[in-house]
């Protein structure tokens, strides 16, 4: 066992990631708690100093992979002018992240599925905030003139749905493989405003 009081960030981002890979070999319900203390190198009062129980570990762990997807969004869109190719990189940048990191995609929403209300709330807030995303980079192409005006919040919703229901089916079985997503999918979204990519 290692000391608690040296770095706090440092034990919770271990905590984490032997979370993530019990829950990954075991699964949410048959992992304990004495497991994950064993693997991070922690104590149960380390755990609980960071997380009230192991429904909030797992809650944190799909937030951080919201925020490392939506850091990878925000850094291929960086050198992007405002306008319907930031659009299409983050739509590719999203799909790109989900295939580097299938393995805690599958655990973090398939897992998930069966945790209930509490998880419901968790889907909703991630849904809301990258539909809040896909929103203002249509504002921005519609204020630049790329398309016409349309109604973002619908629309950032429909795609949301399309994209989640996609990456849900291929981290299930593996099909479609997200570059078969990527090759249908992103034309498809960015007509359904009336852009036509000439790339």
């Amino acid at each position: 066992m290692e000391q608690e009081n040296q770095d706090p960030q440092s034990t919770r981002g271990r905590i984490l990631d032997a979370a993530m890979n019990i829950f990954a070999s075991k699964g949410y319900h048959d992992t304990r708690l004495d497991e994950i203390v064993e693997e991070s190198r922690t104590s149960k009062g380390a755990i609980y100093f960071h997380f009230p129980n192991k429904e909030r570990l797992f809650l944190a762990l799909v937030d951080q992979f919201a925020d490392l997807l939506e850091r990878r969004v925000t850094e291929a869109i960086a050198p992007v002018p405002p306008g319907m190719k930031r659009v299409r990189v983050a739509l590719e940048s999203t799909l790109d992240t989900f295939g580097r990191y299938r393995r805690p995609a599958k655990i973090l929403l398939v897992q998930a599925v069966g945790l209930g209300t509490t998880f419901e709330q968790k889907r909703m807030e991630i849904h809301d905030r990258f539909a809040g995303l896909i929103e203002s980079y249509l504002q921005e192409a519609i204020e630049v003139g790329d398309i016409a005006p349309v109604d973002t919040e619908v629309v950032s919703y429909a795609w949301m749905g399309a994209i989640y229901n996609l990456v849900i089916r291929w981290v299930y079985t593996g099909e479609p493989t997200s570059q078969r997503i990527l090759a249908a999918l992103v034309p498809v979204l960015l007509q359904s405003v009336g852009y036509h990519d000439d790339e």
